[in-house]
């Protein structure tokens, strides 16, 4: 019988008669049960045809246009559950495809894996195409099942070979795993020529680039859009297309529904045919929603969700899974950033430092790894490296059964409203939701805190949070929660194994208590967003950080004229402030005199008895040059820095600095600090004084060669010369620059080879006379801009034109307009030249600011025009 399958992501039904393999002590080894298998093939039937029509026409295209001397290998690869094998059968099958080849056949992948009995189903199936053959075909299928006659895997490599001798073929490989399974099958394949074509579907990017070696040839399949998923969910519910906004109460538990589908055709049929059966009354629906997780545990209709996405994570490897059973920390739809999981995975000890690679550059390849199998998917791409995904997202039902995996692994326990109260032995992971509203009691009861090693709070701070009992706590994540001020953190000082800590926007902390210097372990320290202006001395023990961040969030209070009394020396900060102390009792949270008089000695004392201290940036102690690991450190404010200079240039290991308060009185320092910092990797310098950086950057006489990113902000007015030798510059910030020849400035920075990113942002010209009609012309020659793939023009002032000449910025995919807000309703027809040449641009986005009518229909022509499709966003 053929082996041709017909459910998505899963063995055919026909196949599962054909191949019993037999285990080692001679008993059957079937890795799905037929009913399984039947049903699986039932749920995706019904899929075939809805939403995937554009996705059929660009693969038989695919098929079809190829050109070249070796054989074309074409990978499909996306998600268990997307329809994959749905698709290409239903490509397989197409009128155009089959009249183009002489011999096709569909096979389908057995676990485990046995070659011969691959080779067989394939022969079986390109034998029963001519009527010739067929009863040899026949006979061969009834011997070959008979254990009394061996054929070998080598007659079978013959025998294949001589049916596809000068045919012309199209072979489909359906679900292959491995590398390991596709070397045994394409090494055993004849030599094919050109005009045929193999087909294989995987869940994995890194083997769908293994199998296809041109990257034209590899085909991501991405989930249903919303419309389409509507219309296959009410097909399915209903047994016809209805127009479900006519009804009101079943809509929104449909939305419901469909948000927890996310586009998945597998979970939307399996879910609409559980609701097919049920009472049509959004009571019903309502259940569903808010019990998918027993549902999904329980219910033997939606055994085929678990069966088919489970098959995903039983297929990890044993690191990625402890890995990915840790994303249930985080709740549900939350933008997972990609430096923070690795360096709490890190922390973690999930990754451990192999010969030359750090733990972190190894948690970053799990992390991209996770992403290759479609186990979590890239929601954000980065803003520093064309290359890289800066945060990540898990399907809403991949984080059912990611939540009930780490459940059962007593791995994650998550304090949430009505959860259960049943203490758990030796939870890792204790994570607070935002709407967990228990007291201490409950809290001490849930779980054995004396295992915990690590605690998220998502919401409100509450006192009883830290414990004596955390004693092997590592990571402690309070990332935005409210309620947290100064006195609350004391207590962090006990947690002697901490080796994450944030406090990342955490706007009521001012001060870091001195009993932080006990954290001998920390190698990440966040506190990005908070509004500490000034580090302890008590820094410098943390002889283990790796990643400090700081200093980007300036003190409410940075205008002294307004609110320091003339003779700051009578001013006793901790006494004489009641009308501050009055206020206490109206604030939120718990906020307490403590707190107030920290503020005043800590913030507000040392900003205002510096006039002219720049207002953004922290200032750290003398003797950071002994922090020896550190990698990463910003934002740090230098304005009366040269012992600080001294000592970051002796951090050898530094890849990333941020900086403030550059002037002329310390930029000959600074420009000479950088020389010595060989492995930088990005570099962020700002001023926020008048006078700004002019001159401040041009003595920097040897740029760190490795230099990816540059952020520039501030008035610079004339681009240092260095720049243009920054050959492996990948992204560029220029910010409040004013600078004065834009027309030399294009000109340099579109010969940087490698610069995939400009932002231009806040002036970063200085605009001419608007009233004369003297405008910034922007012009993007040909063959500038070799490597840009993102530009984005943010309150460029003064904007008259923007130019592509045709052969310019060919690989431009994002084009950002965020106008200065008084120039918006200038901008007219001709505005935008050369959108339409753009050969790579996917999208185009305004920041809407009220545009005249003609700019808009030409800019929306422009794109109309232009073959790639680009999206156009008008936000």
């Amino acid at each position: 019988m053929p082996a041709s399958s017909s459910n998505a992501d899963t063995t055919s039904t026909n196949d599962i008669v054909e191949h019993q393999p037999t285990g080692g002590d001679g008993s059957k080894v079937v890795t799905r049960s037929l009913t399984q298998l039947k049903t699986m093939a039932s749920a995706m039937e019904e899929s075939q045809l809805i939403g995937r029509e554009k996705e059929k026409y660009e693969m038989v295209k695919l098929i079809c246009n190829q050109s070249g001397h070796e054989l074309p290998v074409i990978s499909v690869w996306g998600m268990g559950g997307l329809g994959k094998t749905t698709l290409v059968k239903d490509v397989y099958e197409s009128q155009k495809l089959i009249g183009m080849f002489e011999k096709r056949a569909c096979v389908t992948v057995m676990r485990p894996f046995i070659l011969k009995e691959f080779l067989k189903s394939l022969i079986i199936q390109l034998s029963m195409q001519s009527s010739s053959e067929k009863k040899g075909a026949i006979d061969f299928g009834r011997s070959s099942r008979n254990t009394a006659v061996m054929v070998g895997v080598e007659e079978l490599t013959k025998e294949l070979a001589r049916l596809l001798e000068g045919k012309k073929c199209m072979i489909v490989v359906d679900d292959v795993s491995s590398r390991a399974e596709w070397d045994h099958i394409i090494q055993h394949f004849p030599k094919l020529d050109s005009t045929c074509r193999i087909v294989v579907t995987t869940r994995e990017e890194s083997i769908a680039k293994y199998c296809s070696e041109k990257q034209e040839n590899i085909y991501k399949l991405k989930v249903l859009e919303y419309r389409d998923a509507l219309q296959l969910f009410t097909r399915k519910v209903f047994k016809e297309a209805i127009d479900l906004d006519k009804h009101p109460d079943l809509i929104e538990e449909a939305k419901l529904i469909l948000k927890k589908c996310n586009g998945l055709p597998l979970a939307i049929v399996t879910i609409g045919g559980f609701l097919a059966n049920q009472p049509k009354i959004a009571v019903e629906w309502r259940k569903l929603n808010e019990h998918i997780s027993a549902e999904l545990e329980m219910n033997p209709d939606l055994e085929v969700i678990r069966t088919i996405l489970g098959k995903s994570y039983d297929g990890l490897p044993y690191h990625l899974k402890s890995c990915f059973l840790y994303l249930s920390i985080f709740p549900e739809d939350h933008k997972i950033s990609r430096r923070l999981l690795i360096r709490r995975w890190s922390a973690e000890g999930y990754s451990r430092e192999i010969r030359d690679k750090t733990a972190e550059e190894i948690a970053d390849s799990y992390f991209m790894q996770l992403i290759g199998r479609s186990m979590i998917l890239a929601s954000k791409r980065s803003s520093n490296n064309r290359k890289e995904i800066d945060s990540c997202q898990v399907h809403d039902l991949m984080r059912e059964i990611c939540i009930l995996k780490s459940t059962e692994e007593n791995l994650v326990f998550r304090l949430e409203e009505g959860c259960s109260s049943n203490t758990q032995d030796k939870v890792r992971h204790l994570a607070v939701s935002s709407n967990w509203n228990g007291d201490k009691v409950e809290f001490e009861s849930v779980v054995d805190l004396s295992h915990i090693r690590s605690l998220t709070v998502f919401g409100s701070w509450r006192h009883f949070f830290i414990s004596e009992n955390m004693k092997l706590l590592r990571v402690l994540d309070l990332e935005g929660t409210s309620g947290l001020f100064d006195h609350h953190l004391e207590h962090i000082g006990r947690l002697l194994h901490l080796k994450y800590l944030s406090i990342r926007q955490c706007d009521g902390i001012y001060h870091l208590p001195n009993s932080w210097g006990n954290l001998k372990q920390l190698q990440t320290l966040d506190m990005k967003g908070t509004c500490v202006c000034k580090l302890p001395k008590i820094i410098i023990k943390l002889r283990k950080l790796q990643y400090l961040f700081a200093g980007d969030c300036a003190p409410f209070c940075v205008n002294p004229d307004e609110c320091l009394p003339d003779d700051l020396a009578k001013l006793c900060l901790a006494c004489c402030a009641p009308k501050f102390l009055k206020d206490v009792e109206r604030l939120d949270g718990d906020l307490d005199r403590q707190d107030v008089c920290t503020f005043w000695c800590h913030v507000v004392f040392p900003t205002l008895a510096s006039r002219r201290l720049e207002p953004y940036g922290v200032v750290v102690p003398r003797g950071m040059r002994n922090l020896k690991g550190l990698r990463t450190l910003g934002l740090v404010n230098i304005t009366n820095g040269k012992a600080i200079l001294q000592d970051i240039r002796r951090l050898s290991q530094l890849r990333k600095l941020a900086v403030s308060g550059v002037s002329k009185k310390n930029s000959q320092e600074f420009c000479s600090t950088l020389a010595d910092l060989s492995r930088l990797e990005s570099l962020s310098v700002q001023s926020s004084v008048e006078s700004g950086l002019h001159g401040c950057l041009d003595g920097v006489s040897s740029p760190p060669k490795n230099l990816q990113s540059l952020k520039v902000s501030g008035t610079l007015v004339e681009l240092p010369g260095w720049i243009e030798g920054l050959h492996s510059l990948v992204k560029l910030v220029l910010e409040s620059t004013w600078l004065r020849e834009f027309d030399a400035t294009m000109q340099v920075l579109g010969k940087l080879p490698n610069l995939a990113i400009l932002r231009l942002r806040f002036h970063p010209f200085l605009p001419f006379d608007i009233k004369r009609g003297e405008l910034i012309r922007l012009t993007f020659h040909r063959e500038a801009f070799p490597s840009l793939m993102v530009l984005e023009l943010l309150s460029v002032g003064g904007l008259g034109l923007v130019e592509f000449k045709d052969g310019a910025t060919p690989k431009l995919e994002q084009l950002h307009l965020h106008p200065y807000g008084r120039d918006a309703g200038t901008y007219s027809s001709g505005f935008f030249s050369g959108l339409a040449s753009l050969q790579s641009l996917k999208e185009f986005m305004l920041i809407d600011y009220g545009y005249v009518k003609e700019f808009l229909e030409d800019v929306q022509d422009q794109l109309a025009r232009n073959l790639n499709g680009p999206v156009f966003k008008l936000v």
